[in-house]
C-alpha cells in the first residue's frame, strides 16, 4: 500500500473521540488567539496575494507562539487550522490533517529535520491538503489524490527562520495544500506514489504509520513563551534558578552557563540577534530576556527589546556548553547557572517545561495566555466552537477584518 492510500484510508477512517475533540477544541482557542496577536504585524500586509488560510497560516505563526507536534518537528496546528477553517471544516477536518501531519511528519523524522528542512511546510502542505479534502467530503482515492497533488509544493528550509520567509512558507504550504483538494475534488488525477517518490527523496524512513489509538499521537506541545520550542526549557531553568528572588540587577549577573543537549539546539541559530525575529531562535538572548523580564512574553521579543543595552550586555555574558544526546527537543535535560557578583551561583535543571504534553498547560495558563495574546478580543476567542469558527475566526484574527 503506498503511503498516499494509507494515510488517506486512516483520514477517512477517522473517528474521532473526546479526547481528541478536546485537544482539536484547545488547538482552535491557542491558534487563533497567537494569530490575533499578530495582527498589526506590517507582514500581514505584505501576505496579501495569499488566500485566507494562507494569510492566517502567516499571522498562526509569525510570533513563533504556535502549538508543536515534537515527533514530527512541526507546528501542527498553525497548518492544520488555518486549513481547515478556510475549507469549512470542522473538528474532523482539523484531526484529519494534524494526524495526517503527525504521522507524515514523524516518518521524515529527526533526519530529515537535521538535513535542514522545515517540516511544518513539508509534512504540512499535504496535511492542508486532507484538511480540504476531508472537508470536501472526499472519499479515501480522493483524499489520496490530493495528497499527491501537494507534493509539488512540500518545500521549506531553516535558513528561513529569524526573518519574514518563515511563516511565509508556512502560508504557501496552507494555500497550496487547499488548492490540491479543490483540485481533486473538481476530479484532477495523480498518481499517489508520487507521495512515496518525495518521502525517498528528503530522506524519510520506509515505514508504516505509528500504532497509536489517539488521532495526534504523542499530543501537542503548547508554548507558554512566544519564541522557538527550542527555547522554552531554557527560559524554565532560568525561573526555577531565580524564583524567591527579589529583582536581580542585570549587572549583579557575571556570567550565564546553559548545559543542554546539542539536538534541543539545532533551530538555535542566532547568538546576537539585532531584531525581534532573530531573538525568538537565539538561546543568549532567551535566557536575557528571562532575567530581565522574569516571564518573557509578547513585549520581550520586539526589536525595541533586543535593542535594549542591558539585553545585549547580558546575552553576551552567556554560554552555551553543548551535549550529545539522541532524540527530540526535548532529549535530555537543559541546565543552567547564573554567578552573580560576590561569588553566588543560582542554578536549576529542568526536563519537561510547562505546556510539555507530558506537562500540559493547565486551564489557568491557557487563559492567561489567550487574554494575553487576544486582549479585548479573548472573550471572542474563548467562545469560539468548531461550528462556528468558518464564519467567526476570518473576523475575529485576520488583519483587514479589524480596521
Amino acid at each position: 500500500m503506498t503511503a498516499a492510500f494509507e494515510l488517506a484510508e486512516w483520514a477517512s477512517a477517522l473517528r474521532p473521540d473526546d479526547a481528541d475533540l478536546a485537544l482539536a477544541r484547545r488547538a482552535l482557542l491557542d491558534t487563533v488567539a497567537v494569530a490575533v496577536a499578530a495582527a498589526g504585524d506590517p507582514l500581514l500586509d505584505i501576505a496579501r496575494p495569499l488566500g485566507p488560510g494562507g494569510r492566517l497560516a502567516v499571522a498562526a505563526h509569525l510570533l513563533d507562539y504556535d502549538d508543536l507536534h515534537l515527533p514530527s518537528t512541526s507546528h501542527i496546528s498553525a497548518v492544520c487550522v488555518p486549513a481547515a477553517v478556510a475549507a469549512g471544516g470542522g473538528a474532523r477536518a482539523y484531526l484529519a490533517a494534524a494526524g495526517v501531519m503527525a504521522r507524515l511528519g514523524a516518518r521524515l523524522g529527526w533526519s530529515h529535520y537535521d538535513a535542514g528542512w522545515h517540516a511544518t511546510c513539508t509534512a504540512g502542505a499535504p496535511a492542508a491538503a486532507v484538511a480540504g479534502a476531508v472537508a470536501a467530503g472526499l472519499d479515501a482515492d480522493g483524499i489520496a489524490r490530493a495528497l499527491a497533488l501537494a507534493v509539488p509544493a512540500a518545500g521549506g528550509n531553516h535558513r528561513a527562520f529569524g526573518t519574514h520567509a518563515k511563516s511565509l512558507q508556512v502560508g504557501f504550504a496552507v494555500d497550496a495544500g487547499l488548492r490540491a483538494a479543490r483540485l481533486a475534488a473538481a476530479g484532477a488525477t495523480a498518481d499517489p506514489m508520487a507521495l512515496d517518490a518525495w518521502i525517498a527523496l528528503v530522506g524519510g524512513a520506509d515505514a508504516g504509520l505509528p500504532a497509536a489509538d489517539a488521532a495526534v499521537p504523542d499530543g501537542l506541545a503548547v508554548k507558554l513563551h512566544p519564541c522557538c520550542y527550542a527555547l522554552q526549557r531554557p527560559i524554565a531553568a532560568v525561573r526555577a534558578a531565580i524564583a524567591g528572588r527579589a529583582a536581580i540587577a542585570p549587572d549583579a549577573v557575571e556570567s550565564i552557563v546553559v548545559t543542554a543537549p546539542e539536538v534541543s539546539l539545532r533551530p538555535l541559530i542566532h547568538d546576537r540577534p539585532n531584531t525581534g525575529l532573530q531573538a525568538k531562535f537565539s538561546l543568549q538572548y532567551a535566557v536575557a530576556a528571562t532575567v530581565l523580564d522574569g516571564a518573557p512574553g509578547l513585549g520581550s521579543f520586539t526589536d525595541a527589546a533586543v535593542a535594549r543595552p542591558e539585553a545585549q550586555a547580558l546575552l553576551r555574558r552567556a554560554e552555551v556548553r553543548r551535549t550529545p544526546a539522541a532524540g527530540d527537543l526535548l532529549a535530555g535535560n537543559v541546565g543552567v547557572e547564573l554567578g552573580l557578583a560576590g561569588g553566588e551561583v543560582l542554578a536549576a535543571e529542568i526536563d519537561l517545561p510547562p505546556g510539555a504534553p507530558g506537562r500540559p498547560p493547565t486551564d489557568a495558563q491557557l487563559a492567561e495566555k489567550i487574554d494575553a495574546c487576544a486582549g479585548d478580543r479573548a472573550g471572542a476567542v474563548a467562545a469560539l466552537t468548531w461550528e462556528s469558527a468558518p464564519q467567526e475566526v476570518p473576523r475575529i484574527a485576520l488583519a483587514e477584518d479589524r480596521r
